[in-house]
């Protein structure tokens, strides 16, 4: 079948988001909107003395200006975090509260104090400019290393040293034990360095307060309407039922999107008492400071092996920064996610993490691509890598050495997590031979004769996938002959319409053509998980087949009606409901046309195709697979150019190899830009240095080469589909790669995240 699973389909949502037909947040315009624009803290730490609004209130066009006092006299929620972080005496992580405006203290440049409503958002940019905020500038910290130290400017009055939590994972008299007795101990420090998320589109947001229906509706680009609708009623103080969620086209957001924000109580504060749809739209300077940022963590890191190269244990002690608050995930990247990560696709029978979350004052931290996941399998490699230089064992033969074996899954690692499946050996030989290793010496020596050092490093990676939570899979048969799937993940660049319609159509034959989705409309869900972990296929293809059953099981009652048959004489195949043992049949989409025509039917048989079901949650997965980089370095200046890179990817059952290409090539690209140009720099007071695309690199088409990429599929025996995700693979593999890539044309010279030229040239010169 043409668009079925595992056909290569263009994904539908093109050809209107090429033309320039897609309908963003910023190109939401209602009737009779004001415009908000935010006041934002120009100092990193610093007492609130005092802010005086006057002069912006009499400009032209100003509808009000508000502070954090307006708002916490009006009742609003606290911004919350909703992944807690055990810390290693038991007790609960410290969760500071944080209102939507800071009101006493400010902690980060870019931190909200208020905010001014206009008629326009020019009117309201002037007048934002005009509200004078008195902050006695204290000192700042802005590196999480020097945050936990004694003596540091403290954050939060009531945390301590600035540890949020004190985080500690495995067996530390194992573990001791374990490099006590190692032939050979590698270590190295290393740091995962803070990037911005920089999606295409910028926050945007319009919030109505309906005093008719006392409902609040908001319109932004996020990850799932349903989870979102939760969360800002709890910030709003409402009931769920009072909120709606609406969402068009994201223009990206990698996790940064996936949470309400400080701007967002405000706006419906400013509409309830001015009876107008309030509109906010960020500038990207507004953006490099209020987004949550991306990474940064500093570990010391240790692998423990044999005499022959084998793994005895992995150790890392190091720090993650939060930033200023809490955000919704924040906590747990660094701690939670590198300790479920970290064994990857190896036999390692011990592991000890052991992390300090600490606040610094910087714009807060929160998930972006991989959350965790690509840090981890970058901590590994880089041992690995160097573990294998300091040994002289071949890099491959001792991945190979290390390899979890087909026979030994099911497999329980020492992080807890249970690997279904997987042949990662399989995928190692069959990434080194597209990248034609053999020929790399070679290769290498003609670089040379040009004056420039060549390099090859390998990233062997394996991720777990968020588990799929609660997911809807409506499936809604409509009146002009369409067929509409409704579901709670939320697509922001990812293809999903294409993915989950080939699902229907393989499942049901409904034609491609007809099939439309829903996502973005929270007053339709009834569940839904929203898109994030790499789980969306795993959660709303289930939900999706699971409904499909559904359908054909109303559809057997139904048809049996019209075919003069019973329900339980009839099959259903490829589309069709059929008498058993006979070629009278009906195809569904002429039995939802029966039923729209008037279909009589007896008591007790249902009148409709449609079904509203969950599916309820299920096993993380595991994608895996081997990246192969290589590049060439000109000694003269320390840049560096990827010249050749391949990858070879176990996604289970692969839907559409089209949109995994897509989303394979992005995650890398992305990895690419924190392993060579990805840096934010904030000064000793706590002012970022890179707040603008002047300061701030990003790769470009001319960074990366055409990439290789092929499969080595093994499905997952965890889901229905037998899928394993592969949203953010690209970045788990890229990071290693490139870095390890980057190390062995700098004859192993270890240098950290991101190798820019400056810190090439000075590796090679020093």
């Amino acid at each position: 079948m043409k668009f079925a699973i595992g056909q290569p389909v263009p994904r539908q949502e093109d050809p209107t988001l090429l033309q320039g037909q897609g309908r963003y947040s910023d190109d939401i315009s209602s009737e009779n909107q004001a415009w908000c624009v935010m006041v934002r803290s120009q100092v990193a730490h610093g007492v609130i003395k005092g802010i005086d609004t006057a002069e912006a209130k009499a400009m032209p066009g100003v509808l009000g200006v508000w502070t954090g006092a307006d708002l916490n006299a009006a009742g609003y929620g606290a911004l919350k975090t909703v992944m807690m972080v055990p810390q290693r005496d038991g007790s609960p992580m410290k969760t500071p509260t944080r209102h939507s405006l800071a009101t006493e203290k400010v902690r980060f440049v870019g931190d909200p104090v208020a905010f001014v409503v206009a008629e326009t958002q020019a009117q309201a940019r002037d007048a934002a400019e005009a509200v004078t905020v008195d902050i006695e500038a204290l000192p700042a910290v802005t590196d999480a290393r020097e945050a936990a130290q004694p003596g540091a400017p403290e954050v939060f009055d009531d945390v301590p040293g600035n540890v949020c939590a004190d985080y500690h994972y495995g067996d530390t008299a194992k573990v001791n034990d374990a490099f006590a007795q190692a032939a050979h101990v590698t270590r190295l420090r290393l740091i995962s360095n803070r990037i911005v998320v920089c999606a295409l589109e910028p926050r945007s947001a319009t919030a109505f307060y309906d005093k008719a229906t006392d409902r609040y509706t908001f319109q932004a680009g996020n990850q799932g309407a349903f989870g979102l609708k939760n969360q800002m009623a709890a910030l709003l103080g409402v009931k769920p039922d009072q909120v709606r969620i609406l969402t068009g086209n994201v223009g990206g957001s990698f996790g940064m999107k996936g949470s309400p924000y400080p701007e967002y109580a405000g706006l419906f504060h400013a509409s309830k008492l001015l009876g107008r749809p309030v509109k906010w739209t960020d500038d990207r300077s507004g953006s490099f400071l209020s987004d949550q940022h991306g990474r940064d963590h500093d570990f010391d890191a240790e692998l423990a092996l044999d005499k022959d190269g084998r793994f005895l244990a992995v150790r890392l002690d190091g720090y993650a920064n939060l930033g200023g608050y809490l955000s919704n995930v924040g906590a747990a990247m660094g701690a939670l996610g590198v300790t479920r990560n970290l064994a990857a696709i190896y036999r390692t029978p011990l592991i000890e993490v052991s992390t300090k979350v600490c606040f610094t004052h910087t714009s807060p931290i929160g998930a972006y691509r991989g959350a965790g996941r690509p840090e981890a399998n970058y901590f590994m490699e880089r041992l690995i890598d160097a573990a294998a230089r300091e040994m002289g064992i071949d890099q491959v033969a001792m991945r190979r050495l290390n390899h979890i074996k087909p026979e030994e899954m099911p497999y329980k690692t020492a992080s807890g997590t249970t690997y279904d499946s997987g042949e990662f050996t399989a995928l190692l030989d069959k990434a080194i031979q597209l990248a034609d290793v053999k020929g790399f010496a070679k290769r290498k020596q003609e670089s040379k004769t040009r004056g420039k050092l060549r390099g090859l490093g390998i990233g062997d990676y394996l991720e777990v996938t968020a588990p799929p939570m609660n997911e809807m899979g409506g499936i809604r048969f409509e009146d002009n002959g369409d067929v509409t799937i409704i579901t709670g993940t939320l697509d922001y660049g990812q293809g999903h319409w294409s993915a989950f319609a080939q699902v229907l159509t393989s499942k049901l034959g409904i034609p491609f053509h007809k099939i439309k989705l829903k996502q973005g409309d929270s007053d339709l869900l009834i569940a839904g998980g929203g898109t994030g972990g790499s789980k969306s296929i795993m959660a709303s293809g289930a939900a999706i087949v699971e409904a499909s059953d559904k359908v054909i099981e109303k559809g057997k009652e139904i048809a049996g009606v019209a075919l003069e048959a019973a329900a339980a004489d009839i099959e259903f195949q490829r589309g069709r409901f059929t008498i058993v043992g006979t070629d009278r049949g009906i195809g569904i989409m002429d039995l939802a046309e029966k039923l729209r025509g008037g279909m009589k039917l007896p008591e007790g048989v249902p009148d409709t195709l449609n079904v509203s079901h969950v599916h309820k949650e299920a096993p993380s997965a595991f994608p895996n697979g081997t990246h192969v980089c290589e590049v060439e370095i000109d000694p003269d200046t320390g840049i560096v150019d990827i010249v050749k890179y391949t990858m070879v990817g176990d996604f289970g059952t692969v839907i559409n190899p089209m949109l995994v290409e897509g989303q394979s090539h992005g995650g890398v690209v992305q990895g690419i830009g924190q392993a060579m140009f990805e840096h934010v720099v904030y000064s000793e007071d706590g002012q970022p240095l890179t707040g603008s695309f002047t300061d701030y690199a990003l790769p470009r088409a001319d960074t990366v080469p055409f990439f290789k990429m092929d499969y080595h599929s093994v499905p997952a025996k965890t889901n229905v589909l037998g899928a394993k995700g592969c949203g953010e693979a690209g970045c788990a593999g890229s990071l290693p790669s490139v870095m390890n890539a980057i190390v062995d044309a700098l004859g192993g010279k270890h240098i950290n995240m991101p190798a820019t030229p400056e810190r090439v040239w000075e590796a090679l010169h020093s």
